[in-house]
């Protein structure tokens, strides 16, 4: 018997099932993880090795590793930007989370992932918010989002339009709120709120 390397994620799951415990699961290096100072303060990321695909232990150790930077210097949030889709990675992001904001695009593999999410955040009892970008690109579906969401019992907090001005600031290398007023910049600074807005509400409804 042997497992398709290709189509492992590395969760681990049959090591744990195996009664015999006869699955060998030798842990192999697939990046390393960094702390490096910005402007806006620390910052923790990784690198992942050429070929290498993303793992949910190295999620978890970068969000540890931040967790722990924000108790050193006195912060009191940590935001972790979880990769795409719904594999082991994005358990790993969540974990522990007292809130998620949901990225997505008006696309029909978008709808089916933000569901998949959406599940997942209410499995593990996390609010979850949800956010269209580039709505403009497909009103329709973005429309089609906004209800999905609240049918599944999470939050719109807004919508951010396509424009040029997120390139441009990248150039700059500037946050796109940073690089001057535009419609774009209106819309996220309105999600922000939005989404911090909600986050104070339910955390009032809580306690």
């Amino acid at each position: 018997f042997r497992i398709d390397s290709a189509a492992c994620e590395g969760c681990g799951v049959c090591t744990w099932n195996c009664p015999a415990k006869a699955i060998d699961f030798p842990e192999r290096t697939c990046g390393e993880w960094f702390v490096s100072d910005t402007r806006h303060g620390p910052m923790v990321h990784a690198r992942l090795a050429p070929g290498a695909e993303n793992s949910g232990k190295l999620v978890a150790l970068v969000r540890e590793q931040a967790r722990e930077s924000a108790r050193q210097s006195n912060r009191d949030l940590v935001l972790v930007d979880g990769p795409p889709g719904t594999g082991c990675p994005v358990i790993a992001a969540v974990t522990n989370a007292d809130a998620i904001l949901v990225v997505t695009e008006p696309t029909v593999s978008g709808f089916h992932d933000l569901a998949r999410v959406l599940k997942l955040a209410a499995h593990f009892r996390i609010p979850a918010a949800v956010c269209v970008n580039k709505w403009d690109i497909h009103p329709e579906m973005a429309d089609r989002i906004e209800d999905q969401t609240r049918a599944d019992g999470a939050l719109p907090v807004g919508r951010v339009r396509y424009g040029p001005e997120a390139t441009d600031a990248q150039r700059r290398k500037l946050a796109v709120v940073e690089a001057g007023n535009s419609p774009l910049a209106d819309d996220i600074r309105a999600v922000w709120q939005n989404w911090l807005d909600s986050t104070a509400e339910s955390g009032e409804k809580s306690s």
